[in-house]
């Protein structure tokens, strides 16, 4: 006799009747949103891309799941929320996801998976990073007339024996130094990179890159590269001058630039003493380091409190009113750290336990192309829904990690969403929007 008892769940009594579970639902999904994806990506052609980028070494006569496939397979798990290889175990036999990548057999294996990420060279890698650039000129309908580059680094801890794994103090652990470019909420380039580097490294040489791409399709837009003052190096701001590039970049406070503003320091401290309230402006004034070639604008931001000052600058070669340079256009330079965060928390972009430093990099170029996937996804089908705004974990929670039954048969798959799903507006307006 079978055992009826396996897996059975024992949830106490409610009432007269017995509450108990068991994972005898049959063709069942977590995942009712993977569909989506799946109409996403037909519809900007990203996995396809991601393919033809990469060169498949292996024996054609044995090949079970192409390159699209196991890119897909990848993409939509970790837009998910399935970030780990072994989690394809159980994924590679859900009904939902194997439609969704196109696929009514099962899908890869987590050792195919990982073989998969560990044949990608640095090359392919580099011509990823293309495929970034453009998926998002193929983004805009009409032409920018301002691109605003949002350049920044971040860390990604390391807890083994990685390649090129370096101690790094200021972040006080051993870690991978990444560099990230965006432009708006769109990312434009993902560099891992060893941290015992100055944080600046390969910046200069990736800027004229993009620059120069976009100039290609946009010879006229004005473009403003944008960043902290660990970015603000003679060499890019050089560059910046000779090709026409508008720059607002951070400058680390010293002892030449605090004489500069002292007498401007000195009122507001009198100011605060007479008030008891912070006092706050901003000024503009012309600066020059000894290794620069001619003086620059600086903007500075003082402010006085009960802590003391608390001075900000910023080189920039725009003309337009200081505060304006200040308060609304550098100020957002913010959101990139909030992206960043996105891509590496919500789309598991510091998953780097592979031991080669090459297939780490992969890892979070496929965190990356995730990220520009849900984007796309809320750019084309959740525009002017309570899901405008949201972040990628709010629209996986609220919007993809919906309950769904699969039946399939030889002429039809049919996916049945949960009858009770609180946002069926928004999935119908999202399909629609989809639809070709």
């Amino acid at each position: 006799m079978p055992n009826c008892t396996v897996n059975k769940l024992d949830f106490g009594r409610l009432q007269r009747r017995v509450i108990e579970a068991d994972f005898q639902g049959g063709a069942l999904s977590s995942d009712g949103g993977a569909i989506l994806l799946r109409q996403v990506d037909q519809r900007i052609g990203l996995s396809a891309a991601i393919a033809d980028a990469l060169r498949d070494r292996r024996d054609p006569t044995r090949i079970t799941h192409t390159h699209q496939d196991l890119v897909a397979q990848r993409l939509y798990a970790l837009a998910l929320g399935h970030e780990d290889l072994n989690d394809h175990d159980q994924l590679r036999n859900d009904p939902l996801i194997q439609t969704a990548v196109g696929r009514v057999e099962q899908l890869a294996s987590s050792p195919t998976l990982c073989r998969f990420e560990a044949s990608v060279t640095r090359e392919e890698i580099i011509a990823l990073n293309q495929v970034l650039v453009e998926q998002f000129i193929a983004s805009f309908t009409q032409r920018p007339n301002q691109l605003i580059l949002d350049i920044d680094a971040s860390d990604i801890p390391l807890h083994g024996n990685q390649e090129m794994r370096q101690f790094h103090g200021y972040y006080d652990h051993y870690c991978y130094l990444p560099l990230y470019i965006y432009c708006g909420d769109a990312l434009l380039t993902c560099v891992l990179r060893n941290s015992r580097i100055d944080g600046a490294k390969h910046a200069a040489a990736i800027i004229k890159l993009l620059v120069t791409r976009l100039r290609q399709q946009w010879p006229d837009a004005q473009i403003i590269v944008r960043g902290d003052s660990g970015f603000c190096r003679q060499l890019r701001i050089n560059w910046c001058e000779r090709n026409q590039v508008h720059y607002v970049i951070g400058l680390a406070r010293n002892a030449r630039l605090q004489e500069a503003v002292s007498h401007w320091e000195r009122r507001l401290r009198i100011r605060h003493q007479h008030t008891g309230c912070k006092q706050r402006v901003i000024y503009e004034l012309t600066y020059g380091a000894r290794a620069w070639k001619k003086e620059c604008r600086v903007i500075t931001r003082l402010e006085y409190g009960h802590q003391g000052n608390n001075p900000r600058y910023i080189v920039t070669n725009l003309r337009a009113c200081p505060v304006w340079i200040y308060d609304t256009l550098y100020c957002k330079r913010g959101e990139a750290e909030n992206r960043i965060k996105e891509t590496q928390l919500d789309l598991f972009g510091t998953r780097t336990s592979c031991h080669r430093f090459i297939a780490n990099w992969f890892r979070i170029m496929l965190s990356a192309l995730a990220y520009t996937l849900m984007q796309r996804l809320k750019e084309l089908a959740l525009t002017g829904t309570k899901l405008t705004n949201a972040t990628t974990s709010t629209i996986r929670v609220r919007h993809l990690k919906i309950g769904a039954a699969v039946v399939r048969n030889t002429r039809r798959i049919r996916i049945m969403f949960a009858s009770h799903h609180p946002l069926q507006d928004i999935l119908v307006r999202a399909v629609r929007a989809l639809s070709p």
